[in-house]
């Protein structure tokens, strides 16, 4: 029994070193290692914020050193022994897009081989997007006044969805006082009487509320603490964007600042009687504060491009925003704010909109003066080719005629009488060109109806590109836009109009708004 057990552990080693010499000494084999991974149904599909771990495998018997490639902001841990793991982040993959595509190259490399070998697979790892439920963080505490509608809304920056789905709330009827409403937008109102005062001075209520995204329908529950007021409180400012102390809303000549402003009272928001601000500048508009009730205003404000005088510089600014309640305690919030200079878009885009209209202009009176100069032509063609018809002077002159008396000649049509000339004559017939007589020749009013005809196409197909590509004052911005001007112009001031001898001035051709549209079609006026 114990030889049979050594004879077999013999011949495993035997094997052993076999395959292990193979390997080292196969240096003219095909190699045909490959990886291996998980062999379940959708191991490669991941839901996000869940792990993912495996351990890539190889076929082959000796021992390789893998690497990973396209990891890159993947946060994947991947070993040189083949451990792989990763837990997808959440914001991986949308709420909209719901499943997203990550390919990755797993190398297996031998470098201990006698014939350094290595094998390369990618692999798409599909990331499910996961819904997480609503965020609800410590809502500050309520403070009510006894008799009095107190309104309270629940700040969307205290309770909001990291998913970005909308939100509906709903309330908890056990939890709710006699009285008390929470909207769907998460709006609290309720007017406590005295006997409900009383008992919140004994001690404060606690109100629960259900957050629930959509469509999703992922539930958060969230808590109102109300408590009675003891003193009259000054009001509470919110701004929204919310910046710190230290920091700077920045924004361009051009651009519109747009801050929401939030006011609550400890005491209940009817105590807070209005809000307002103060800037350092005075080119801040007191209307540029607008107020949509009277716990909430708008500060909408556009600097315009003459407020910052010097080219790229800049100019910073303090607005203070201040609220009162109906006791004249005040509160107030400062805000600074930086106005870069920007480029005037609206003289640029006045200024290239002259060019194009000008350039289009003159190119339309041109072919307004060749078309009428066609017309001339034309007459001048006609009038010459009129002239054909008489094109032989006889000039005779006469030496010894001994008679001159009409002859008939016979033929098959009706007899005509000619002159007949006895004696000795001498006729002379030549033969001239009535157009060189009466006119220019008629070949060359030929070649400048081609001429005038080709100028002319070639100006509106210039013409109904560059009114095509140009219509509208956002292609005008761009670097082509002179590019194209110049080419326009080419064609305006073709060699071969000299040749026509056109006077655009004695002509005096006019072409107005209306005009230049019937000629260019895709002109726009924008």
């Amino acid at each position: 029994m114990k030889l049979l057990k050594c004879g077999l552990l013999i011949g495993a080693c035997a094997v052993s070193l076999s395959s292990f010499g193979q390997t080292k000494d196969d240096t003219t084999g095909q190699f045909d290692a490959r990886l291996l991974f998980p062999d379940s149904t959708g191991w490669n599909i991941i839901p996000e914020n869940q792990i993912l771990a495996f351990q890539v495998k190889t076929t082959h018997p000796e021992p390789a050193v893998f690497s990973i490639e396209g990891d890159e902001d993947l946060g994947i841990k991947f070993d040189s022994a083949g451990n792989f793991y990763w837990q997808p982040s959440y914001d991986l993959v949308d709420r909209v897009e719901r499943m997203k595509e990550f390919s990755i190259i797993i190398e297996a490399n031998w470098p201990n081989l006698s014939r350094a070998r290595k094998v390369r697979e990618t692999v798409t790892l599909l990331v499910k997007h996961v819904n997480r439920p609503p965020v609800v963080e410590e809502i500050p505490v309520l403070y009510v006044r006894q008799s009095t509608t107190n309104t309270y809304q629940i700040p969307s920056e205290l309770v909001y969805d990291l998913d970005g789905d909308p939100l509906v709330f709903e309330s908890v009827l056990s939890s709710m006082p006699e009285g008390a409403k929470l909207s769907a937008q998460g709006q609290f109102t309720w007017t406590p009487s005295r006997t409900q005062f009383i008992s919140l001075r004994k001690e404060p209520l606690v109100v629960e509320f259900i957050v629930e995204d959509q469509p999703e329908k992922a539930e958060t529950v969230g808590r109102l603490r109300i408590a009675p007021t003891q003193q009259d409180l000054p009001p509470e400012i919110q701004l929204v964007p919310a910046i710190p102390a230290d920091s700077t809303y920045v924004i361009k000549e051009d651009e519109t600042l747009n801050i929401k402003i939030y006011v609550s009272d400890p005491n209940g928001d009817d105590d807070v009687s209005h809000a307002g601000f103060v800037a350092r500048d005075p080119r801040v508009p007191a209307t540029a504060l607008k107020s949509n009730t009277s716990q909430q205003y708008e500060f909408i404000w556009s600097p315009g491009y003459d407020y910052v005088e010097e080219v790229n510089g800049s100019v910073t600014t303090d607005i203070v925003f201040f609220a009162l309640d109906k006791s004249n305690n005040r509160t107030q919030r400062k805000a600074k704010i930086r106005v870069l200079d920007a480029e005037n878009l609206v003289k640029k885009d006045a200024l290239a909109f002259q060019k194009y209209r000008g350039n289009l202009m003159e190119a339309g009176q041109l072919i307004k003066l060749l078309d009428e100069n066609q017309k001339d032509l034309n007459r001048q063609y006609k009038k010459a080719r009129k002239g054909k018809q008489h094109r032989s002077v006889i000039n005779a002159s006469l030496g010894a005629v001994t008679g001159l008396s009409p002859v008939v000649i016979e033929t098959p049509e009706q007899s005509k009488i000619v002159s007949g000339v006895g004696g000795t004559t001498v006729l002379t017939l030549n033969t001239l060109e009535a157009t060189e007589v009466i006119g220019r020749s008629k070949d060359g009013i030929m070649d400048k109806i081609r001429t005038s005809i080709d100028i002319r196409n070639k100006v509106q197909a210039a013409g109904d590109d560059f009114a095509r590509k140009y219509a509208l004052k956002h292609p005008r911005r761009s670097a082509e836009f002179d590019k194209d001007i110049e080419k326009l112009r080419a064609v305006l001031s073709d060699p071969r109009i000299v040749l026509l001898e056109l006077d655009a001035y004695e002509r005096n051709v006019k072409v107005d708004e209306k005009a230049l549209k019937k000629i260019f079609l895709d002109y726009g006026n924008e």
